[in-house]
């Protein structure tokens, strides 16, 4: 099972056998990072090659550096967004094709994954503008809880993860999948039944106690979905790759926390709705 999201989930496959990881040579074997070297030759992870002799390999101060850039410059476009919040649309769809091609890019384009984060700091600026002005109307300050849950949310996925609480094994992953899966399809017919005035506009998650339950679990899957991203992070280090690939990581590590911060603003528009 790999993570949700598409970015750091190329970075997964290699735990499968016949990769290096799978066979146990070295690198990651699934619980603690051993020093034992990597034979390169028996590297199979895909579209990927680790750093060529005396090319310097990413590491976790990389991925985090980049990571902080890449949500500076979210909040730059978000403040753009939230004073134009016309152009949300626009942007998610351009951050939508934007998303596609560092995805699946061979070689990680540092522009572009820029731009990316521009794009979809408009689009939730101007999403949450919408939220917080032509959604909610009691006033309450939706957006400034959104943001402090996030952060939690985020730091307490990272304490779990580091600490060992919780591992991220092939059960947990296996039940990560199911769970995504459902989520994913629910999604799909709440859109589909908010165009036939289900829940007032809202489709399931505007159906009483139902939406909110529904708006949890998007919530939680979220969350969990990080430590997925950091065990997948934690791989690809352990791989050895290029430094430039912490363009990617940390693109991958925003596309998720852009979803956490989504699922988590519409949790607190629905539970503002039912104060009024």
């Amino acid at each position: 099972m790999e993570s949700r999201n598409p970015v750091i989930r190329r970075y997964a496959d290699f735990q499968k056998p016949g990769s290096v990881l799978g066979n146990n040579q070295g690198g990651y074997d699934g619980n603690v990072i051993t020093s034992t070297p990597v034979d390169e030759t028996t590297q199979t992870f895909p579209g990927r090659t680790p750093a060529k002799p005396g090319e310097r390999v990413v590491t976790m101060d990389d991925v985090v550096m980049k990571s902080f850039a890449m949500l500076a410059l979210l909040l730059v476009g978000a403040f753009v967004g939230w004073n134009a919040p016309g152009l949300a649309i626009i942007a998610a769809i351009a951050g939508l094709v934007l998303g596609l091609v560092n995805t699946f890019k061979k070689n990680v384009s540092p522009v572009l994954v820029v731009a990316y984060a521009l794009l979809q700091g408009v689009f939730v600026g101007g999403i949450s503008y919408i939220y917080q002005n032509l959604v909610v109307a009691d006033g309450t300050n939706i957006v400034g809880n959104t943001i402090m849950s996030t952060m939690v949310a985020f730091g307490t996925m990272l304490f779990l993860f580091k600490s060992g609480i919780i591992k991220v094994d092939a059960k947990f992953t296996r039940m990560m999948m199911v769970a995504m899966v459902s989520y994913l399809v629910i999604a799909v017919i709440s859109i589909i039944a908010s165009f036939m005035g289900v829940g007032g506009g809202w489709g399931f998650y505007g159906v009483g106690g139902i939406g909110i339950l529904l708006a949890l679990f998007g919530v939680g899957l979220a969350s969990f979905s990080l430590m997925l991203d950091f065990q997948s992070i934690r791989q690809a280090i352990s791989m050895g790759l290029p430094e430039k690939e912490s363009w990617r990581l940390a693109f991958g590590l925003t596309v998720t926390l852009v979803w956490l911060y989504l699922e988590m603003l519409r949790l607190f528009a629905i539970l503002a709705g039912r104060r009024e």
